[in-house]
This record gives C-alpha cells, sequence and structure tokens, in this order.
C-alpha cells in the first residue's frame, strides 16, 4: 500500500496532542481542587463505573481520528479488478510433435478443439487474437471479437518442424501493441523503469501459451518473458500431452510445408503421414519461469479433456487485471464507524440511573 499525498500522515499527530491537553488539564485541575470532609461522601455520590469502560470508548475514538488521518493521505493499493477492454493473444504450437497420437485422435486435433470451444464460449467484447508457432512463429488473426474468423483460422492450422516459445511471445507481444498504445513493441528501448510506478499493475491483454515441447530455436522463453514483464503484461502457459511415446500420426491437411514425420503411410486418419514414436519433451521449468516472471500461471493438460478445462478457466483469471486503486473510502467508513461506536458507548455508559419512587412512609400520605 501506498499514499499519494503521505505529508498528511502528520495529522496523526492530534492523537498525541489529545494526550498532552488531557495531561495539562488534569494538572490544573488539581492546583484547583478544593478539601473535603468526606471523600467517601463523593464517591458514593458518583455513579459506579469500571476503569475499561471508560477507557474503551476513548481508544475507539482515537483509533477512529487514525483512520482519518490515514484517508487524508490518500492511501493506493493494488487490488485485482476485472477489465472490460481484454484481449487475449492465444500462441499455440503447430510444431511437428503435435501429431503425437497419445492424445486421440492427435495433439493438434486435440488442440483446436479445445481453442475452438474457447473462443465460442469466451464474451462477445473480449478481442481474442491467434498465433501460431513451429520453427517461426506468426499472427494468423489479430485480436478481434470476430468469432467467425478466428474459428475459420482455427480450423486450418498446419503443422511444421521446430518450436520457437520465445518467438511467439515476441509475435504477442507485438500483436498487443498494434491496438494498445500504453504497450510498446519488441526491440523498443523502454529505458529505466520508473520507481514511482507500480510494477505489481498489469495491462488488460494477456498472452496464453499451448505448447507440446521445449524451445528448440530462436530466442529464449524466459528473456522473451522479461518483454512482457518490462511491459506489464502477462504470460499464461500450457504444457500439454503425455511423457508416453506414441506414433506420430496427421492428417494430409494437417502436414505444412517443410514438414517431416518420416516416411509416408496410408490409413493415417484419412490418408495421411505416419511417423515413427515419439515422447513429450516439453520444458516445464521454462514455462513454468515465464509464467512466475509475468505474473500469470503454468497449468498441465495430459489430454484433451484436462485442455479444455484450463482453457475454460482462463477467462475467469485473465479477466482480472492487477490495478492501483484508491481506497481512502474505507479509511473513511471505519473512521466513522469507530467514532461513533466510542460516542454511543460513552453516551450508554454514563446514561442517568432512573430515579426510583420511594413508597410513603405510615402516616404520611401520598401526594396526588
Amino acid at each position: 500500500m501506498s499514499f499519494d499525498w503521505p505529508w498528511a500522515l502528520l495529522a496523526v499527530l492530534v492523537v498525541p496532542l489529545i494526550f498532552l491537553a488531557r495531561w495539562w488539564f488534569n494538572r490544573r485541575r488539581k492546583r484547583t481542587a478544593i478539601t473535603v470532609s468526606s471523600v467517601a461522601l463523593i464517591r458514593a455520590a458518583l455513579p459506579g463505573r469500571s476503569s475499561w469502560r471508560r477507557r474503551v470508548p476513548v481508544a475507539l475514538f482515537l483509533a477512529g481520528l487514525v483512520a482519518l488521518a490515514g484517508a487524508l493521505a490518500r492511501p493506493q493499493a493494488t487490488v485485482a479488478v476485472p477489465s472490460n477492454d481484454t484481449s487475449i493473444l492465444l500462441a499455440i504450437d503447430v510444431s511437428s510433435s503435435m501429431c503425437s497420437t497419445d492424445v486421440q485422435p492427435n495433439r493438434i486435433t486435440a488442440a483446436s478443439k479445445a481453442a475452438h470451444d474457447f473462443v465460442e464460449n469466451a464474451d462477445d467484447d473480449t478481442r481474442i487474437g491467434l498465433v501460431t508457432f513451429s520453427g517461426i512463429s506468426g499472427l494468423m488473426v489479430p485480436p478481434t471479437t470476430d468469432k467467425d474468423k478466428l474459428l475459420e483460422a482455427i480450423d486450418t492450422l498446419k503443422t511444421a518442424r521446430g518450436t520457437a516459445i520465445g518467438q511467439a511471445i515476441l509475435s504477442s507481444i507485438d500483436a498487443i501493441a498494434e491496438s494498445n498504445p500504453q504497450v510498446a513493441r519488441t526491440g523498443v528501448d523502454l529505458g529505466e523503469p520508473d520507481p514511482n510506478q507500480n510494477q505489481a499493475a498489469f495491462q488488460p491483454d494477456t498472452i496464453v501459451v499451448l505448447t507440446d515441447g521445449s524451445n528448440t530455436t530462436g530466442v529464449d522463453p524466459v528473456t522473451a518473458a522479461e518483454q512482457a514483464a518490462a511491459r506489464r503484461l502477462r504470460v499464461f502457459t500450457i504444457g500439454f500431452g503425455t511423457t508416453e511415446p506414441s506414433p506420430m500420426v496427421c492428417t494430409a491437411d494437417q502436414i505444412g510445408p517443410g514438414a517431416q514425420f518420416g516416411r509416408p503411410g496410408g490409413g493415417a486418419f484419412g490418408g495421411g503421414f505416419r511417423g515413427g514414436r515419439r515422447a513429450l519433451e516439453i520444458d516445464e521449468d521454462a514455462l513454468t519461469k515465464v509464467a512466475d516472471l509475468t505474473g500469470g500461471r503454468y497449468f498441465r493438460a495430459q489430454d484433451a479433456g484436462q485442455l479444455t478445462d484450463v482453457l475454460g478457466d482462463l477467462p475467469q483469471e485473465i479477466g482480472l487485471h492487477r490495478k492501483e486503486t484508491e481506497i481512502s473510502v474505507f479509511f473513511i467508513l471505519a473512521a466513522v464507524l469507530l467514532v461513533f461506536t466510542g460516542i454511543g458507548l460513552s453516551l450508554w455508559w454514563n446514561r442517568a440511573p432512573a430515579r426510583r419512587s420511594r413508597p410513603p412512609s405510615p402516616g404520611q400520605a401520598a401526594l396526588p
């Protein structure tokens, strides 16, 4: 928590000044004390009240003044707030390993289906962009609310050689920079970070990276994540697939130029390409570092159902971004509650006791 007007915290000094004034008045009272014949008579005339009942209202009143002084300083807190201008860049791995059949019918088909559901279930005002990456990365669809355009692009995903996770993150940053003027493109020198800027306040735009392998070419993913973190962009990463070696099988329309899977074979999902067995070689450590560095999260999905669940739950986290918000109103409410509670307790405990009517003595007529 920080304060816009920290100098206003000097108002807290009113509390010790009250104690000083109380001490001074008590001292003057002792000087003007009068002598009485019996202190016991005075104590009997005073209403009985325990020491804690005298102190509680005063403590509440002073606590209210402290809270009011805090409100004057305009406190700021970084909180998670919903965003109505969110854009999501969905970066999908289309490397050759996405033809693995450990997820039926193969990984790329399952990933396309999960992305399809993700787009269809997204809010109509959420802008979604699509980036694909293998040995290179490219923006297929800029952030848009046109779901039909997104779904058409997802249905045409094709595999190729290589896995450039870091480059996919950089491509996503540039795509966001095109629509958000507060985000600088990659390669732009951002200079030294502003010490007065709250680095925990994220941009509403978010990057989601779905991959089944490790980076094999291009910039290192952690280095790319540093670029995203400098622009206050969160990156959520998803590791997809199992560790069991499985045949590599893709249909003809899932094979892109330059893809190599071994020998061609017939009958592979309607006549495609069939390769050897390959185990998952996902770099979970790098994906976790990317997420942690940017304020996102890393998820693991071993089958199509888990992947659909992960993408389905993401909007709840992506739709919230951290923002610095003034919370003076809460300090004011606390101050009002404390002060009025203290005053109310003081009035209640110091109320005059009700007079009791005594019955007339024998031989004395009661007045009408």
